[in-house]
Parts: C-alpha cells; sequence; structure tokens
C-alpha cells in the first residue's frame, strides 16, 4: 500500500499533508498495489515497418452540431476517447444525451450512467426532446460488467456518466480514488482501440476548478472538452484544452433553453449585441481564439477613491496587465490614472490572454478619462509595450475580415502592418473599414483628445 499525489504522481509509502515534487496541498490518495500473476504468458507480437503501413481514408462521425463538431476538429473519430469536464450543473449530461440522439443515427449507441437510474435519464430525456430506437441506457458502475455488454454489442458510441463512479474488481479500492480511475480508464482505452468504438468520458471538477483524480487521466485521452460558464447564466461555452484528431483551444458557444442546449451560429454578435449607439469607455476587439475570430467588448469604469488605496477590479482579464497599461497610459497621458479606482469588465464570461487586446483596454481607459463617447463600429487591435508602442499582432488579416462581415467602420490598429495589408492584391480600394494606424499610444492620445 502506498500513496499517490493525484498532481503529479509522486509516491511516498505514507500520507503526507504537501508533496515534496510539486508542492500541492492535500492531494495525496491511498492506491493498492495489484499483485502480479504468477502464471505470465508471453505472447506474439507483430511489427510492420511504417512505409508498408495503410492508412485508411479519415472518417468522422458529425452530428447536427456544427460548432461542437469543429472543437473536435471536423467530428468524432472512430476509436477516439473524449473526456468532457466542468463543474456540477452546467450540463454535461444534457449535451451528451443530445449528443447520443445524433451519433444513434449511425448506429447504436450506450449512455453509462453511474449517477442517475434509468427512470431519471428517460425523464431528461423526455425534457430535451431526445427520442432514439438506437440509444440504450446502462445503470451499473463495475467495469467488467460494462466491458462484457460493450463487447457483445458493439454499439458505435458509448457515454461514461461519470469515470468517478466506475470501479473494477480487481482493486479492493473505493470508486473515485486514484486506483480506479486509472484502471477503469485504461480499460476503456483498450475498449475503444482495439474494437474502433468511440467513448465519451464524464470527468467532475473540483472546487478550485481542476478535474477531479489523477493528472494522468488527462494524458491518457484523446481529447479534452471543458464546459465553462455559470449556473445562472444563459450559455455555455465549450473548449478545446486537448486534441490529439485537431486544434486546441478551439471554441464554440452554446445557449441554454428549457428544451435543451442550442448552438450559438455567430458567437460574435452574440457577445456584442448589447450595445448603445455611443459608448463611453467601451470599444469592441477582436480576438482569436484557436482557428476563429472572436469579437468582445472592452468596458472600463474610473472612479475616486473613498478610502487611501485605490481598487482594480477587473473581470475577465489579467489583473497584473492592467496595472502595467494604466501605468502605461499614466506616462502617455501625464495624468496619474494608478491613483484612481479602475474598473474593467469582459462581458461574456470570457477570460482574454489575447495581448492583442492591449489597446482596446488602453483606449477604454481614455474615453472613460476623457469622458469621450467611442462608435459602437470602431474597434482597436494592438499589443503594447512598456514603451507605449503599439506591436504587430498575428492574423491581422481574419482580424479584420470579421470586423468587415459584421458591419465595422474603423479599426485602430499598429503601424507595423501598414505595409502587409496595404501592398495585398489592392484591398484598399476594395475595403469597407477604414484603417488608422499608429506606432505609439500617444499618437492614441492625441487623436481622442
Amino acid at each position: 500500500m502506498k500513496f499517490i499525489c493525484s498532481e503529479c504522481g509522486y509516491s511516498s509509502l505514507k500520507w503526507l499533508g504537501k508533496c515534496p515534487n510539486c508542492n500541492s496541498w492535500g492531494t495525496f490518495e491511498e492506491e493498492v498495489e495489484l499483485k502480479a500473476s504468477k502464471n505470465i504468458v508471453s505472447q506474439d507480437i507483430s511489427i510492420s515497418k511504417i512505409s508498408e503501413i495503410e492508412i485508411e481514408k479519415e472518417f468522422r462521425m458529425r452530428t447536427s452540431f456544427e460548432e461542437f463538431d469543429r472543437v473536435l476538429g471536423g467530428g468524432l473519430i472512430k476509436g477516439e476517447v473524449v473526456l468532457v469536464t466542468g463543474s456540477p450543473g452546467i450540463g454535461k449530461s444534457t449535451l451528451l444525451l443530445q449528443l447520443s440522439q445524433e451519433y444513434s443515427k449511425l448506429g447504436a449507441v450506450f449512455y453509462v450512467s453511474g449517477e442517475e437510474s434509468a427512470s431519471q435519464i428517460k425523464q431528461r430525456a423526455d425534457r430535451v426532446n431526445v427520442k432514439s430506437e438506437n440509444l440504450y441506457i446502462v445503470s451499473d458502475t463495475k467495469i467488467e460488467n460494462i466491458e462484457s455488454i460493450i463487447l457483445k454489442e458493439k454499439p458505435k458510441v458509448v457515454v461514461i456518466d461519470s469515470i468517478q463512479t466506475m470501479y473494477s474488481q480487481n482493486l479492493s479500492s473505493i470508486a473515485g480514488g486514484v486506483s480506479q480511475i486509472r484502471e477503469t480508464t485504461l480499460k476503456i482505452i483498450e475498449i475503444a482501440k482495439k474494437n474502433e468504438i468511440s467513448f465519451y468520458i464524464v470527468g467532475h471538477i473540483t472546487k478550485d476548478g481542476k478535474l477531479a483524480g489523477p493528472k494522468l487521466l488527462e494524458h491518457m485521452v484523446d481529447a479534452v472538452l471543458q464546459i465553462e460558464g455559470e449556473e445562472n447564466n444563459y450559455y455555455r461555452i465549450i473548449r478545446s484544452t486537448k486534441n490529439r484528431y485537431g486544434s486546441t483551444n478551439e471554441v464554440s458557444i452554446f445557449d441554454i433553453k428549457e428544451n435543451g442546449i442550442s448552438e450559438v451560429k455567430n458567437p460574435s454578435d452574440f457577445f456584442i449585441s448589447d450595445r448603445d449607439e455611443k459608448n463611453i469607455g467601451s470599444i469592441i476587439v477582436p480576438v482569436f481564439e484557436g482557428s476563429r475570430v472572436f469579437l468582445f467588448e472592452v468596458q472600463s469604469l474610473l472612479g475616486t477613491p473613498n478610502f487611501g488605496m485605490p481598487r482594480r477590479t477587473v473581470e475577465g482579464y489579467d489583473k497584473n496587465r492592467v496595472e502595467i497599461l494604466s501605468a502605461v497610459l499614466s506616462r502617455s497621458l501625464k495624468v496619474d490614472v494608478n491613483s484612481k479606482d479602475i474598473y474593467i469588465n469582459i462581458p461574456g464570461g470570457i477570460n482574454l490572454s489575447d495581448r492583442s487586446s492591449d489597446l482596446a483596454v488602453v483606449f477604454s481607459l481614455l474615453s472613460s478619462i476623457s469622458g469621450k463617447p467611442v462608435s459602437q463600429k470602431i474597434a482597436a487591435i494592438g499589443e503594447l509595450g512598456l514603451r507605449g508602442e503599439v506591436r504587430k499582432v498575428s492574423f491581422i488579416k481574419n482580424r479584420i475580415t470579421e470586423l468587415e462581415k459584421l458591419g465595422f467602420t474603423g479599426v485602430y490598429l499598429p503601424k507595423s502592418h501598414k505595409e502587409e495589408l496595404e501592398n495585398e492584391e489592392n484591398n484598399k480600394s476594395k475595403r469597407k473599414i477604414k484603417l488608422n494606424y499608429i506606432s505609439n499610444i500617444s499618437e492614441l492620445v492625441e487623436r481622442i483628445k
């Protein structure tokens, strides 16, 4: 018997409060070691030259949820194991039940639940209008029983809800422990790869936002999808944090309704829809997420501190980055912005990490300071350096194209992109959006005065 750190896998013969390897607290869990069988019979294995291996044409199982398929990389592949995570009540089971109906059009789908009875799942299915003759409910938690029925019936897709409730009879530890999660996941991966059966595995999130169970779980599966959002909000964000068969950091937006979850076809319009014609302290920034551009609104507000220490209240943005940008702005304006209360908000629940939103944050603060409104059809793109210089960003053409598509009339962007944008295919005359080039934040200050 030994204890394993669920974060890094460090082992110890006794329980420790703090892991000496990764310095995490309270992560040690008891693990029961399996005894190796004495009657081990070696098996012949085959080897192949890479030049002689033939690859079949990739087949992906698609659904009517185009946004979800895009996050997976174009659809679900045969034998793929996808881990779906999210906080309790976020909609994991509801989404997977609706996806099960979509995949049942291609063949049999097993929904294995260790948390709910068949009648409880049926009630949810009726609520979200899920009806299919090829969708089967399995209420069991023993992985050996589940393996037996899967190998007998050979379904196309299997949903495991959730991995924390599954257990193997080969281990004496309780379900949800490090050993059980690792053993059952290994068995699921073995079934998936040998029989080309695709799996969705539901994984719970701990109170600090991390995946419950061993960190190894995320490395074992082919893809990890995280569902984000707040229970009282009517939308959900599905983010791909790992994908062996597609790009990572893909994002799709879904809407929560009474009859289930539906996809948002135009996410950019979804995030910036509730805006006035002119707004003080508000501007749009096109941000690259995965393989596409999203438009987000940056809002700011300045106030006078009631006490000695000014406040920094930031939602959806890096608080330390706001400190840096306010210092750069103070130097350019010759005004002590740092002595003011600063409030920054990114509506929609998204956390912006793209540095190309620096210029939009500064633009928003300038509007709040001067009291001058900004047109809702104006955007800003650019990363700021400590000297106030506006630096180049990636995928500038894609960002401008998205702005044009949604009817924006002007955008502020780094001057270093001027040659790149004005030399290509005579689009200077074709473009419907005005490109305002700036090289330093002081130029922006002069234009807003």
